[in-house]
């Protein structure tokens, strides 16, 4: 999910997230992702978690910068196994 957050790649993966735009609309910000540190907990319920990542990449201007962050919610519906992004 990173990677379709800061480049555009795959966000059609997320339409709940990012919605339904034609992929040629998204210009990337990001390239040379690296994630450093991932960390995931309960976010109140068993069923809801927040993950947070701290990565690295290079922006538009070709500066790699290390010790971004970002925060990602997740949820699993009851008897599923996988869990989905959530807004």
């Amino acid at each position: 999910m990173l990677q379709a957050d800061t480049t555009g790649v795959g966000r059609d993966r997320y339409p709940q997230v990012f919605g339904r735009h034609p992929h040629g609309l998204v210009a990337p910000a990001f390239s040379r992702l690296r994630i450093q540190a991932a960390i995931a907990r309960r976010d109140g319920a068993a069923d809801r978690a927040v993950v947070h990542l701290v990565w690295a990449g290079a922006d538009r201007g070709g500066t790699f910068t290390d010790g971004r962050s970002s925060r990602y919610l997740f949820h699993r519906l009851k008897g599923a196994g996988t869990w989905s992004p959530r807004t």
